[in-house]
């Protein structure tokens, strides 16, 4: 009952003529404190201090962990909190971390670091799943303080007055109680692929915050449609403006249907993609979409920075999504992925605010 007390307390906050986005309003959970971090560099620092005040657990999932100098810092960190006696999980994909050092591994496993690495290249085995990977990137620490986004632990997502190359990029931390799903989600992958349990820290308590967060995980096979689901039900709702900021951006028939139907209701459709990028193949055939997007009254923006590597999304003020979910059929089909969407105005305002300022 009282959970439900501060669920309509909280909705009495979001502004008027915002009802339409209450189709999942079941799944999202009240009580959360969400931080926009709008780069790598940010998304760093709060992370490594996230971990350096854990007292319990460090939860570490990542497509890319990278064995270059933002790989072995956070590296050192966890060594040094497994040495504490903190529980320390990392969980790496194989393809994406296909170069890490083998020392790097060896001096986690020696601190203390439980490691899982996803699908490791095996060809030689059957049924081996090569294509299907984990590129998710999710950080909880106690159960408590979660961070998502697009941010991989590489130094491609290091700013350049550190030798990086500065990706343009976003990240959140969530505190409350959304964090605990986070690390549900992370037990998940690591049950799935070990069947050994480990006991979770207790749910924390819900914060005096406006902002209502949904963890929405796209996972094998039964849920593997509910990101692109959210994303359905946010445009067909959208009554003034969609913003989205996507790095592979390669919308099947039935996203470009939606953003089409939106504009010629009147919403103002604005969509920015890279201007350059990591992955030819996929911007290539993106651009063969284009046409039928702005012949449907869709705008687009190509960025002209560093690469773009966001996953953004920020539906009339009110809805917003950030992960690691990118608009292909690789995160739809193949890959395990992860989104924080939330019902927040002041989140909104901000991720909004930087919309317009990359687009300027």
């Amino acid at each position: 009952m009282q959970w439900r007390q501060f669920l309509r307390r909280t909705l009495h906050r979001i502004p008027p003529g915002s009802g339409h986005f209450t189709q999942d309003l079941d799944k999202f959970q009240p009580g959360n404190q969400v931080t926009l971090l709008k780069s790598g560099g940010e998304a760093f620092s709060a992370m490594l201090e996230a971990i350096a005040s854990a007292r319990k657990t460090v939860h570490l999932e990542t497509y890319i962990f990278n064995s270059d100098k933002t790989g072995r810092r956070f590296a050192d960190a966890l060594i040094a909190k497994a040495r504490q006696g903190v529980s320390v999980r990392l969980i790496f994909d194989s393809i994406g971390s296909l170069d890490i050092d083998p020392v790097l591994l060896t001096r986690l496993r020696n601190a203390g670091v439980r490691l899982l690495e996803y699908h490791p290249v095996a060809p030689w085995r059957p049924r081996w799943a090569w294509g299907l990977r984990d590129h998710r990137k999710i950080l909880v620490v106690d159960s408590r303080t979660a961070f998502t986004g697009g941010v991989n632990i590489s130094h491609d997502h290091a700013p350049r007055s550190e030798g990086g190359r500065d990706w343009h990029d976003t990240h959140v931390r969530v505190d409350g109680p959304a964090a605990y799903e986070f690390d549900r989600l992370f037990r998940e992958v690591w049950f799935k692929e070990t069947r050994r349990l480990f006991a979770l820290e207790d749910v924390p308590e819900p914060r005096q915050s406006n902002s209502l967060v949904w963890v929405a995980a796209n996972q094998e096979f039964l849920h593997r449609y509910r990101i692109r689901r959210a994303y359905m039900n946010a445009l067909r709702a959208a009554r003034r403006e969609v913003c989205l900021a996507n790095a592979y951006f390669l919308p099947d028939r039935g996203i470009r249907k939606a953003l089409a139907a939106a504009a010629r209701r009147g919403v103002k459709v604005l969509i920015l993609v890279p201007g350059r990028t990591d992955a030819p193949s996929v911007w290539n055939a993106g651009r063969k979409t284009y046409d039928a997007l702005l012949c449907g009254g869709a705008r687009l923006f190509e960025w002209q920075g560093s690469v773009l590597h966001a996953k953004t999304a920020v539906v009339d003020g009110v809805w917003c999504a950030v992960g690691s979910y990118n608009m292909d059929h690789r995160s739809l089909l193949h890959n395990l992925e992860i989104n924080m969407h939330a019902l927040d105005c002041d989140l909104a305002a901000r991720m909004k605010a930087r919309f317009e300022e990359d687009l300027a």
